[in-house]
């Protein structure tokens, strides 16, 4: 019973000091290279393969097979088949990881267009009159908030099977 004891009163003892180190020190200076502010996403002029890590590949992976264990679907050879059918276009605009995005709209519709090249993420999915994104255009689409994003994507999944797409988003 005496051991518990000890151990416990050490414990309580010691405890402020573990806190103690918890708290910053107001007089630490940053770290070498660390000094200035970080500049933001929107002003980095960072390229849209960057861009896509920072903004996309965390859910949708590197190369963009997404993850059907987390929900995820693949881009990769399919992105390109909502451009096919009424509302897919702006959904690309409109989903959560898009809109929320911190690119500003001219770099949004950059990646949406690097994403969406024939010989990029949509591969063979591409419509053949594909028209490129504006900045202009996202601004005008990606304020208008998705609230139910499974319901919206299925309309437009059923859209497609409508048109005779096969539909290989891994989701099944």
């Amino acid at each position: 019973m005496r051991h518990p004891l000890i151990v416990g009163l050490v414990c309580a003892m010691a405890a402020p000091l573990a806190l103690a180190r918890a708290i910053p020190d107001p007089n630490q200076r940053p770290a070498p290279g660390n000094e200035s502010a970080q500049t933001p996403i929107a002003q980095a002029g960072y390229s849209n393969a960057t861009n896509y890590q920072l903004q996309c590949a965390g859910c949708h992976l590197d190369d963009g097979e997404g993850s059907r264990a987390n929900d995820t679907p693949r881009m990769k050879d399919f992105v390109g088949h909502f451009l096919k059918v009424p509302g897919g276009r702006e959904f690309l605009v409109r989903v959560p990881g898009m809109a929320q995005s911190a690119l500003n709209d001219g770099q949004l519709a950059d990646l949406l267009n690097w994403l969406l090249r024939e010989d990029g993420m949509a591969g063979k999915s591409m419509p053949a009159d594909y028209r490129p994104y504006t900045a202009e255009e996202i601004a005008a689409i990606r304020h208008d908030t998705m609230l139910n994003l499974p319901q919206e994507r299925a309309g437009l999944i059923e859209r497609m099977r409508a048109q005779g797409i096969v539909i290989d988003d891994g989701m099944d």
